[in-house]
């Protein structure tokens, strides 16, 4: 196996919990546009779309958009398999129209029009007549729109290459988005069946795009992303989480495995109190997104390394602000410490965020061919 030519057998044997015959495949969530723009000096049609809208416009054809989606899909093979990923990120575009979204300026290097932020204190659904009047989404339009960025992609991907498509948000996230976390919070209290009822309508969603995307000839695994805490914990105490969240979880599980495709969940937050639950009742295959200041990728490594895959955390921070020379010794540390015995892939501890340095982006991807050489080294 060439190390430099992207293959997913590689990330596939780490989804095993096994060392991949050369060396250490690399994981990300997904890659801000401004950075796939930055490192493929080509420019993305339709990086600020609603996606959802232009794919039902071009099944109406309207073929100025497939044109441009066709270039943004090769566009994004580029960038992946140029790095040396095994895999390319489909991010499915979200179902659930909101308008709780404060617009601010973005201060990051690689800067777009607006940095989006959701509203934390409204929500498009705070009452049952806010829920009934929602326009849910319906699900043969949800396949459909599915179908065809899956299709568009798969027909340009490479020989060993595989897609790995990612939920538009998570069961968790997309209720609390809706509601905004303060409304969510006080109809926990004072109206629980309301919030039954957004989990049950979420959850539905999430877990059919689960269901038709391992379906999928050339998907080779499923990612869900699903943020749940904050550095000290969880946002909801582990009796909310197992009655409401985990249930939904695990059926996006099941619905992947079912097809026998590997499940990686990306949540954020200090989720040690209910990683067993995720591990041993979710079902979890692979956890991403971690934090040196509060769960840093090597401890989790060290804890549940011997049942699920463990990807990224190369710390945002440092992957953002560390001087080149100190980070080339933190990431080569990880590597030391993660990769042997296999069940590691090198990434970012959350995404390929508009704000990281790319001199150490790019520096944490040279360094994985280098020193991540199976079998790996003491150097």
């Amino acid at each position: 196996m060439d190390v430099d030519k992207p293959d997913f057998e590689r990330f596939y044997a780490v989804l095993h919990l096994e060392e991949p015959i050369d060396r250490i495949p690399f994981y990300d969530l997904f890659a801000d546009p401004e950075v796939i723009e930055a490192i493929t000096r080509d420019e993305l049609k339709l990086k600020y779309a609603d996606m959802y809208s232009i794919a039902k416009s071009i099944l109406k054809g309207d073929s100025k958009y497939l044109q441009a989606l066709e270039h943004d899909m090769i566009l994004q093979i580029k960038f992946y398999t140029s790095l040396g990923y095994d895999y390319v990120v489909l991010q499915i575009p979200s179902p659930f129209p909101r308008t709780n979204i404060i617009l601010a300026e973005d201060v990051a290097p690689l800067k777009r029009p607006k940095r989006s932020w959701q509203d934390e204190y409204r929500g498009v659904i705070e009452s049952r007549d806010d829920f009934e009047k929602y326009p849910w989404p319906d699900l043969s339009e949800i396949q459909d729109i599915f179908l065809l960025l899956y299709n568009t992609m798969a027909r340009h991907l490479p020989e060993n290459v595989m897609i790995i498509p990612l939920t538009p948000g998570g069961v968790l996230e997309n209720v609390m988005w809706l509601m905004g976390f303060v409304p969510f919070s006080k109809a926990l209290r004072r109206d629980r069946k309301l919030v039954e009822d957004m989990f049950k309508q979420v959850g539905k969603v999430i877990s059919f795009f689960c269901k038709i995307s391992a379906e999928q000839e050339k998907v080779g695994a499923m990612s869900m992303g699903d943020d749940m805490g904050y550095k000290k914990g969880p946002f909801l105490s582990p009796e909310i989480l197992r009655e409401l969240v985990f249930p939904w979880q695990r059926e996006c599980v099941a619905n992947v495995h079912r097809y026998g495709k590997p499940f990686i969940l990306h949540s954020c937050g200090n989720l040690r109190i209910v990683m067993e639950d995720l591990i041993n009742y979710v079902g979890i295959d692979a956890k991403h997104s971690f934090e040196d200041t509060s769960y840093p990728v090597t401890e989790y490594k060290e804890l549940y390394g011997d049942r699920i895959a463990i990807l990224g955390g190369v710390d945002m921070d440092k992957l953002s602000r560390s001087p080149l020379d100190e980070f080339i010794e933190y990431v080569k540390d990880i590597i030391r410490r993660c990769a042997p015995g296999g069940g590691y892939a090198l990434g970012c501890g959350n995404t390929v965020a508009n704000y990281v340095k790319l001199e150490n982006y790019l520096a944490m991807i040279r360094i994985g061919k280098k020193y991540g050489r199976y079998p790996v080294k003491r150097w």
